[in-house]
């Protein structure tokens, strides 16, 4: 931590870490994934990027956390704080870029990661406060992000490779069970409690009414439609395990 916090005072973190995503998804592009179909190798290049931030964000983000002893929807940001939502700024910058490169069409990710930078970016450079309660957020956005970019790799190969075949159909259970208890139960109950705090007035001299409502707002919509993405991926599983049940019959 120690280390941390002294490379956030001496190097400007955005350009750091976003310099840091980029090496990697050009590493990957043109290295790791070289012998990949071109339609393939840009998703599998953000997956390299996402496994770089989203499991350690979770480790970082619960850190920040936890050494804050002034912990609360409406505690002042701490120097460690502002780093984590440096790391995770610096990499939806990046995926941002990514999605305008070879997805442009793909408005939906693209408004999502806008939206996320918003949040972020308003927390850390305008408001200075409420930086604990989107940590807690970030941790439950991304404690499924390994699990989810190996379940992306071995889909994107499933059809061409039985081992990603294998993978995918192992991991999809699972993957779909925590994704829906942490994203359609934890998820809302934490925005709920996070709404409650700030409908109370309890942050109305620090964190400015436009800033919560547009956080709230965000997330509510972010969960919504991730709640409606892992449902029909639950429709996709149910109806592929009664076609193959079907078939066997036959």
């Amino acid at each position: 931590m120690e280390t941390l916090t002294l490379i956030s005072t001496t190097i400007p973190n955005i350009p750091l870490f976003f310099s840091l995503y980029f090496i990697i998804y050009v590493i990957a592009y043109l290295i790791i994934f070289k012998n990949w179909s071109p339609k393939l190798r840009p998703e599998a290049s953000s997956c390299a990027i996402s496994l770089i931030h989203g499991t350690p964000a979770v480790f970082l983000a619960s850190k920040a956390i936890f050494v804050d002893p002034n912990f609360n929807f409406d505690s002042p940001n701490t120097i460690f704080q502002n780093l984590v939502l440096d790391y995770s700024i610096s990499y939806f910058f990046m995926d941002l870029f990514h999605y305008l490169v070879f997805y442009p069409s793909d408005v939906l990710f693209i408004l999502h990661h806008l939206a996320t930078l918003f949040v972020f970016l308003t927390c850390r450079f305008v408001v200075f406060h409420g930086g604990c309660a989107l940590l807690v957020l970030l941790i439950l956005a991304e404690v499924t992000s390994f699990c989810q970019n190996a379940w992306t790799l071995a889909s994107a190969r499933r059809n061409d490779l039985e081992f990603a075949a294998k993978l995918y159909d192992y991991l999809s259970p699972p993957f779909y069970a925590l994704y829906s208890v942490v994203r359609g139960c934890v998820g809302p109950a934490f925005v709920f409690k996070m709404l409650m705090f700030y409908v109370s007035g309890a942050a109305h001299n620090v964190v400015p009414k436009w800033a919560w409502i547009s956080w709230v707002f965000v997330v509510f919509t972010a969960i919504s439609v991730s709640i409606l993405w892992v449902v029909n991926r639950w429709i996709d599983y149910f109806r592929e395990r009664n076609r193959k049940i079907q078939k066997k019959v036959r």
